[in-house]
């Protein structure tokens, strides 16, 4: 009889009860010990249930192959095959358990990433479903109001259509134009009497502008910036980014108040109602928003219009704060009561296919300017929405304008660089090309006080003004540090000490005079 663990003639042997099975005393007990159970059967088994066995204490003989070396040399060589088809067989299990546990990790990482989007999805969920709850009472006061405005089965003149299909607007009534025009005659008054603040920023200063700080608002997945605008009021800074969101951000403190997330698609222009608490953004999505900050610090978006029918390329703020205008690549201009995010007049032309690029009030607020993809630059009367002036001699689309504070000026910027306009005489008096014909210029920007002029493309180009006859000397070039080659968008600080610069990587940039890095939070340049 052999052991059945050890397939060999037990010394000590002894019986299980239960299956009968004959064992080694020791290699069955130390068996029982660790797992309480038959190693053949399975069974529960204890040393209790083991019999011993009495043999006759003889001298085992020595086996017959171990009576010769040839014999010898035989076992060896079969003990050692058996442990290379051990070996192997280890090798496979382990090869299988390896491939079980990569299989196992794979779909714990898939479990962990699915995870990951839906409690995404229900965040941005949870977060519309609070939007929604907060525009419910601006939705039903706007039920009530489009209910009141039915007669005879129809509704008001806003919406109903035109032979053309489009939406019949209200229009710009005569109570707007008076205010429009009195608004007008305030600031061209005030204009003839504007003296340069002391407090403006010399050329001596600005030859000195390095970077200061660099912020990074946006999301690394979908980088660039590409629209900027500053409340100087409130050393606030609003940003317009490829992700679809719109942040704003405190200059002083180095803080990032709010993000103004709603859009489907990249927002491509961003502005501040000066001492109302509003931004409006426009987007690729079709879209226009205006937004209302609250107590907490945060902003709600309280009108969304969707009077266009392709990308809103360009906003632009009456000096009166109470109405704006969009520009888009369908070829229209709205113009929109801000209180009530209504459209009153929708202007275009039928005749061309030409999508708005750019559009800028002038600083007294009765004068329109908008660009295009066909590298032309027109003015608008706004009291009558009739196009007055165009100029054309730019190469691409106009990629953005700025009129100057002293209301003679217009800076419009394209892929062959910039051009200067003079409103009086409507002429091209001055161009800029800084930038190698590949590369275009991408924004234009006069400061507050029309005193400095700001170029960007591949960097950060700034001129002094001068007038039509005099030279306009170039005073600073800021270089692109975010490598992308592409400066989107810059805009002057106040009294222009500083300057905010967007590129197409995530950071906003503040560049200004090197003494006041003390004063501002820097963030590393990510």
């Amino acid at each position: 009889m052999i052991c059945a663990i050890s397939g060999e003639v037990p010394e000590d042997p002894v019986l299980s009860k239960k299956s009968g099975l004959l064992f080694e005393r020791r290699l069955i007990e130390h068996h029982i010990a660790s797992h309480g159970k038959c190693p053949v059967t399975k069974e529960e088994l204890t040393v209790d249930d083991l019999i011993p066995v009495k043999t006759n204490k003889v001298v085992k003989p020595r086996p017959l192959q171990a009576a010769s070396i040839p014999g010898l040399l035989g076992m060896f060589q079969n003990e050692w095959d058996a442990l290379m088809l051990s070996n192997f067989a280890l090798e496979q299990q382990l090869h299988t358990a390896r491939q079980e546990l990569s299989h196992a990790l794979y779909q714990h990482d898939a479990a962990c990433r699915v995870i990951a989007r839906l409690k995404k999805e229900r965040d941005e969920a949870r977060m519309l479903l609070a939007q929604a709850e907060r525009q419910i009472p601006l939705l039903a006061a706007s039920a009530a109001n489009a209910t009141t405005a039915v007669s005879n089965g129809k509704r008001a003149a806003e919406d109903e259509l035109g032979p053309d299909g489009k939406k019949i607007r209200p229009g710009i009534n005569p109570a707007i134009i008076a205010e429009l025009t009195e608004c007008n005659a305030l600031l061209s008054g005030q204009r003839k009497k504007r003296q340069i603040p002391t407090t403006l920023a010399s050329v001596d200063a600005l030859e000195r502008y390095t970077q200061i700080s660099s912020h990074p608002l946006h999301k690394t997945n979908k980088p660039g910036i590409l629209s900027i605008d500053i409340d100087a009021s409130k050393d606030l800074i609003a940003t317009g980014g490829i992700d679809t969101n719109g942040v704003l951000f405190n200059r002083a403190s180095g803080q990032m108040l709010s993000t103004l997330a709603g859009h489907s698609k990249k927002v491509t222009s961003v502005k501040f109602v000066p001492g109302n608490e509003l931004i409006i953004t426009g987007s690729s999505d079709k879209t226009v928003r205006v937004w209302q900050g609250t107590e907490d610090g945060n902003y709600d978006c309280q009108h969304v219009m969707r009077d266009h029918t392709a990308e809103v390329q360009a906003v632009t703020v009456h000096a009166t704060q109470k109405y704006f205008v969009t520009a888009s690549m369908d070829n229209t201009w709205c113009f929109y009561d801000l209180s009530t995010g209504s459209c009153l007049a929708q202007v275009g032309e039928a005749s061309t296919e030409e999508g708005y690029t750019s559009a800028s009030f002038h600083p007294d607020g009765l004068i329109l300017g908008t660009g295009t993809t066909g590298a032309i630059v027109k003015i608008w009367d706004v009291k009558s929405q009739s196009n007055v002036a165009k100029f054309d001699g730019h190469l691409g689309s106009v990629t953005a304008m700025s009129f100057s504070e002293n209301g003679y000026f217009l800076a419009t910027a394209a892929m062959d660089g910039v051009k200067l306009w003079d409103l009086r005489k409507l002429r091209n008096f001055r161009s800029f090309a800084p930038y190698d014909p590949d590369t275009p210029t991408n924004y234009v920007e006069f400061d507050s006080s029309g005193s400095y002029l700001a170029i960007a493309g591949s960097d950060v180009r700034v001129y002094q003004v001068a007038n039509v006859k005099l030279e306009w000397n170039l005073i600073k070039i800021l270089p692109d540090l975010s490598g992308t080659g592409k400066v989107s968008c810059v805009k002057f600080g106040a009294d222009a000490k500083n300057l905010a610069v967007g590129s197409m990587d995530r950071n906003l940039r503040i560049f200004g005079l090197p003494g006041d890095e003390a004063e501002e939070p820097k963030s590393p340049d990510h």
